[in-house]
């Protein structure tokens, strides 16, 4: 048992064994915290598994975790499935239908046409079976890459954060079942390039108002997060800036936010992953150098192309940062601490 979260060391479930899921969310369940993600246990380069299904866990306390097993297990005899292990699936989120009761999955899937279409899930139990219910497609007619969920607990509606991919970020709202978009969309944060590119949304509300954390586009390599605060899910968004402001790096704690959970009595639990552990400061500047050149024409960096090059790293070793949100004077800071308690 253990009564602390500390960010950037592996952690363990319950039995002793690492916990490998990554791309993380955490949904609470009739007084039970669930948290689930890419299952990553065997994502080495030489598997070749990009994943091993979705993989969630069980706590009362957020800190102690039981091993739930697969909620969608691995397709290994499906090549067409987005859950064959070697389909680039990344980012499950999972949310409840306050009506139905129903748990509503998505998942977005890099296909070998080089788009980025959603699948959708749905079961009546956290733990599944789930069923697919609305196969590949690309919302609004657009490649959407990473994403988030949003619920309203007032209202019921329901919100699909994601970019565009190499473009924009975009809200479309989400059809009364969460199992589709209903054409009503906004759009957010234009850049005409990577690594300036806004992904990996992560929304949270707090005293009323709506805020966005996203990273910029460097592959795996870590970049400088940048939080944005709003009075409405269709913004206008007003940018704050890196929220890491102890962060000598710039690099968000060499992580890159998937989530943000919120606990009962208000506090934000922003979930990390830091995917190249082993990264010196050095190469993870050249990168952001690397990405840009990519796409502007710039002089090409043979390191770091030849990183790109080989694909996937070794994302079995990826470690977990799990960092509180705190405000102050009103501006949400997300600062280190080498231990915590939720």
């Amino acid at each position: 048992m253990t009564d602390t979260i500390r960010p950037g060391e592996i952690m363990y479930d319950a039995e002793g064994q690492q916990i490998h899921i990554h791309g993380g969310s955490i949904l609470a369940v009739d007084g039970e915290y669930y948290w689930y993600g890419e299952d990553k246990g065997q994502s080495t380069p030489a598997t070749g598994r990009w994943h091993s299904g979705v993989r969630a866990y069980r706590s009362p306390d957020l800190v102690n975790w039981t091993d739930l097993g697969s909620i969608l297990p691995a397709e290994s005899s499906d090549p067409d499935s987005p859950l064959h292990p070697q389909t680039m699936m990344d980012r499950p989120h999972i949310v409840r239908h306050p009506a139905s009761g129903k748990f509503v999955c998505w998942m977005k899937v890099m296909h070998a046409d080089g788009r980025q279409r959603s699948w959708v899930y749905q079961a009546d139990r956290f733990e599944g079976p789930y069923s697919l219910v609305r196969p590949g497609f690309e919302p609004l007619g657009m490649s959407a890459g990473d994403f988030d969920l949003v619920i309203d607990s007032e209202t019921g509606r329901g919100y699909y954060y994601f970019e565009r991919v190499h473009s924009e970020l975009i809200c479309a709202d989400l059809t009364d079942d969460f199992t589709d978009v209903t054409g009503t969309y906004s759009t957010h944060f234009p850049h005409p390039n990577p690594p300036f590119v806004r992904e990996a949304p992560a929304y949270f509300r707090h005293d009323g108002r709506h805020y966005l954390i996203t990273s910029g586009t460097s592959w795996y390599f870590p970049n400088r997060s940048e939080i944005a605060v709003a009075d409405d899910y269709h913004g206008p968004w007003t940018v704050l800036g890196d929220p890491h402001r102890n962060d000598p790096s710039g690099t968000s704690f060499h992580s890159q936010i998937s989530s943000v959970f919120t606990l009962e009595d208000g506090r934000h639990i922003a979930l990390a992953d830091r995917w190249l552990p082993d990264m010196a400061d050095d190469m993870i500047y050249r990168a952001w150098r690397a990405t840009e050149a990519q796409f502007t024409g710039g002089r090409p960096d043979p390191d770091i192309d030849a990183i790109v090059q080989a694909g996937a790293p070794d994302t079995s070793r990826a470690r977990h940062v799990w960092l509180e949100i705190r405000f102050d004077n009103g501006r949400p800071f997300i600062d280190w601490q080498d231990a915590w308690r939720p």
